[in-house]
């Protein structure tokens, strides 16, 4: 598999602690080990050792005990350390006891928080790792991309279907049902499956639940586990309470990655246009951003905006919605494309306005919308042009 240069910056003082979340396979013990080459790992996949430590917690000390005083002043790495949630007590007292740190790893803190697991009290700093993003690879291939998904091992996969279909087997029975996260494991498999219809559009608790053979209720924790195991995001609307518009207020829902989405709905994708084309460019836009506010340390969330007359904007950022973001994977955009970034515009007035296309060059209309393909959408966001 190849080499990324990853963007988290995993940077610890002396002394500070870390969890590191993300989703299986985006590739947090590879940055670990790049990051802290001389700290004693802990890897809880490893099937004697998750027995020892559940066993037996307090062996994490003794073991720490026997190495030497120069790997002791590295953090000590844990991998999946939602599996072992009483090593969380054992590592708060040697925090406070003898002046170790750690980095907590880990693709799910949904069973710690269901636990009332130990999470330190506020003494560890929290990161995410996000699957690949676009300045981290190398001759960047959209198709590949949105078809293979941004997951290291299945962008790079010489046979990408057969890696999305193991992932999202794993994932159904090493993240929820080992876990123990649902009890049933035929309606939450239901739940899956009718994530092909509703994935990157409005949720309906009551249709999905019907589908499903469940309540609402029921639903709604489905999609708080796929969140709480960093598998999904939730996009709320964006509303202020002076707006003159009717707003739509279900959230949306967007799988992690575009390939893992693409293998879940049935999508194929040859060419750089279509419907298809469309809605997967428009997840792997908001990856992008997400990735970006992330790693930027922001913490202003990404809304969507609809009105009541179907009037929709893809992406609204800022606490006042200062940008709004339509994608539309087309070649040649029209005038009537423009239609809902208009009516935002007169709304809400934003200071930035932007369409991310497939056209071959950015251009900006009379009334300022800026229209960008998406290579340069990129480099623009990236290199911190865009958004403030």
């Amino acid at each position: 598999m190849a080499h990324y240069e990853r963007l988290l910056r995993l940077t610890l003082p002396p002394g500070q602690s870390a969890f590191l979340w993300g989703p299986r396979k985006a590739g947090k013990s590879t940055l670990l080990r790049t990051r802290f080459p001389d700290s004693a790992r802990f890897d809880l996949l490893d099937a004697r050792l998750l027995l020892e430590f559940t066993r037996a917690p307090w062996r994490l000390g003794e073991r720490l005990a026997a190495l030497s005083p120069a790997v002791r002043t590295q953090p000590v790495l844990i991998d999946e350390v939602q599996k072992v949630p009483a090593l969380l007590d054992e590592a708060h007292r040697l925090i406070e006891d003898e002046g170790l740190s750690f980095v907590l790893c880990g693709s799910s803190a949904r069973k710690l928080k269901r636990g009332r697991a130990n999470l330190l009290g506020g003494r560890a700093w929290r990161f995410e790792l996000h699957p690949l993003a676009w300045p981290e690879i190398p001759d960047f291939d959209l198709l590949r991309a949105l078809r293979c998904g941004l997951v290291p091992q299945h962008y790079d996969s010489p046979d990408p279907r057969r890696a999305l279909e193991g992932y999202v087997v794993d994932y159904l029975k090493e993240e929820v049902f080992d876990e123990g996260l649902t009890r049933n494991a035929a309606a939450f498999s239901r739940f899956f499956d009718a994530l092909a219809f509703c994935h990157g559009e409005l949720v309906n608790y009551s249709n999905i639940a019907r589908d499903c053979g469940v309540d609402a209720k029921t639903v709604r924790t489905y999609f708080e586990i796929l969140v709480d195991t960093l598998l999904g995001v939730l996009i709320e609307p964006f509303r202020l309470r002076r707006s003159r518009a009717v707003i739509v207020q279900a959230p949306k829902f967007y799988l992690f990655d575009a390939g893992v989405a693409g293998h879940v709905a049935g999508r194929r994708i040859d060419r750089a246009a279509g419907a298809e084309f469309g809605r997967a460019l428009e997840h792997f836009i908001l990856m992008e951003l997400m990735a970006w506010r992330s790693y930027g340390g922001r913490d202003d969330p990404v809304r969507y905006w609809r009105t009541k007359s179907g009037l929709e904007c893809d992406f609204v950022l800022g606490r006042r919605g200062e940008t709004v973001i339509e994608v539309k994977g087309v070649a040649a955009l029209r005038n009537a494309d423009l239609k809902p970034i208009r009516a935002y515009k007169e709304e809400h007035a934003p200071s930035r306005a932007i369409v991310v296309t497939a056209e071959a060059a950015p251009r900006r209309t009379g009334d300022g919308i800026d229209i960008l393909p998406w290579r340069h959408f990129l480099e623009r966001l990236w290199a911190g042009e865009l958004i403030d």
